[in-house]
């Protein structure tokens, strides 16, 4: 209990000191554009749980989650595929390195053509974004496989469905959630990004419109609320990350100890 207590101290002092030092340094703040971190706070709860929420924020995570979802799958099976032949990366390299170097945001106008405006559009931003991480981190995953266990699983005639599942997932499943991992925090400045493009609603959208409006503490909020819907992603990605790599961890930790 002593050792939890300890980590949950280390995660939240930071955090506070930053909060506490936000509200003194902004508590008599005159400024337009910086208000007092109270007044922030005071709005928060009617600019987003007054009917926002599911109107804006609600549809803003589940356009992330499907186009996430999305370029994880394709991520992930593309660069398996990618990994294990060498005539065929050697083939998909250059289109793949030329793909990754072209920043979502420039390629808006041109989805919006093929995908028009709508959540569609939105997804694709997304999704195109969030799959190269993915992508390149599973092709060098499987690259890594140890030739030693791939001779061996060939020797044993174990079959393509079971190899990859059960020895090329499993070793290349570290950098994967590298991927993933970075993967989400892309996913997330592309879902405000496509927001601020033709849209209706969204977090994005709203908090863009608060500015233009100059609801200076309501546009705070936003920012604060992105940031928060941040970290719970992380902290959600992180337990999955345990689960999936419970094997690795595990082996880590016997080899710290050896």
């Amino acid at each position: 209990m002593t050792e939890i207590a300890r980590k949950v101290a280390l995660a939240v002092a930071l955090p506070i000191i930053l909060i506490a030092t936000w509200w003194f340094a902004t508590a008599n703040s005159t400024s337009f554009f910086w208000p007092p971190l109270s007044q922030i706070v005071e709005v928060f709860p009617r600019t987003w749980f007054e009917g926002r929420f599911t109107a804006d924020v609600v549809p803003s995570v589940v356009r992330l989650l499907i186009g996430y979802s999305i370029a994880l799958v394709l991520g992930i099976g593309v660069g398996l595929a990618v990994g294990s032949s060498r005539i065929l990366r050697e083939t998909a390299e250059p289109v793949l390195e030329f793909l990754r170097a072209v920043p979502p945001p420039v390629l808006v106008p041109v989805i919006m053509l093929f995908a028009g405006i709508g959540d569609g559009m939105k997804v694709s931003v997304i999704a195109f974004g969030c799959i190269w991480p993915i992508l390149l981190n599973t092709v060098e995953g499987v690259r890594g496989v140890d030739e030693v266990l791939s001779d061996t699983a060939r020797t044993y005639r174990l079959g393509t469905t079971t190899r990859v599942r059960s020895l090329v997932l499993r070793a290349a499943s570290p950098q994967i959630m590298a991927g993933a991992r970075q993967a989400l925090s892309v996913g997330i400045i592309l879902m405000v990004i496509s927001e601020m493009f033709a849209a209706s609603n969204g977090l994005g959208f709203t908090t863009v419109q608060f500015q233009r409006s100059f609801a200076i503490p309501e546009m705070w909020t936003g920012i604060i609320l992105l940031g928060l819907i941040g970290v719970v992603l992380a902290m959600v990605f992180r337990i999955v990350e345990r689960r999936v790599l419970s094997w690795y961890l595990g082996l880590r930790t016997v080899q710290r100890k050896g």
